[in-house]
């Protein structure tokens, strides 16, 4: 059983790596901020008697959760709005309201479709070559690369010796540069 300490430690520990998937995941400062933190305290309030040593991946796996938990709420949201917004109509103007808001830049609104059509074009390739790649080492390249395990976390979950996991890791970088290339793209 973790102790207080220990679980703040551990939250302590995790804190910026998580926020740092999550970013890369949701591109929202804000969001990432708020779902690393529901995911913490989730965490301690529903798994805070469970060994130091599950800790990890059930963080993990609470986190991936609420990001997807986002992007569900963030689905709802704009498919209500986009209905909504079919109502409201200007005196000689069809233009809907919300394109008055100007898009930051960074956001998924500031991108014009092309680039969205590419950036789920190229995200689509990279996951098609990541799912052919062994399972041993999609594993190892999931866990080290995505979610931000170091070595030794890796080859813990996955039951191995860091040897194993820098040998998969390399073997699927690899892999997967050459099946890039293959296909066009250049990262």
């Amino acid at each position: 059983m973790a102790t207080r300490e220990e679980l703040s430690d551990f939250l302590a520990g995790v804190e910026r790596r998580a926020f740092k998937q999550t970013l890369f995941a949701v591109r929202d400062e804000q969001a990432a901020l708020d779902i690393v933190q529901e995911a913490m305290i989730k965490l301690a309030e529903n798994y805070g008697d469970r060994p130091l040593a599950e800790l990890a991946l059930l963080f993990t796996r609470i986190l991936q959760n609420a990001t997807n938990d986002h992007f569900r709420r963030q689905k709802v949201r704009n498919t209500w709005v986009s209905l909504f917004s079919s109502f409201v109509r200007g005196d000689d103007d069809d233009s809907d309201p919300l394109d008055i808001i100007e898009a930051m830049d960074g956001t998924e609104q500031a991108e014009s479709s092309a680039d969205k059509v590419e950036r789920a074009q190229i995200v689509g390739i990279i996951e098609e070559e990541i799912s052919r790649l062994p399972a041993r080492q999609r594993e190892a390249f999931l866990l080290r690369y995505w979610e931000d395990y170091d070595v030794a976390e890796t080859a813990a979950a996955m039951g191995c010796s860091e040897g194993s996991i820098k040998t998969h890791c390399s073997r699927a970088t690899h892999a997967l540069a050459r099946a890039l290339r293959a296909r066009g793209l250049r990262l």
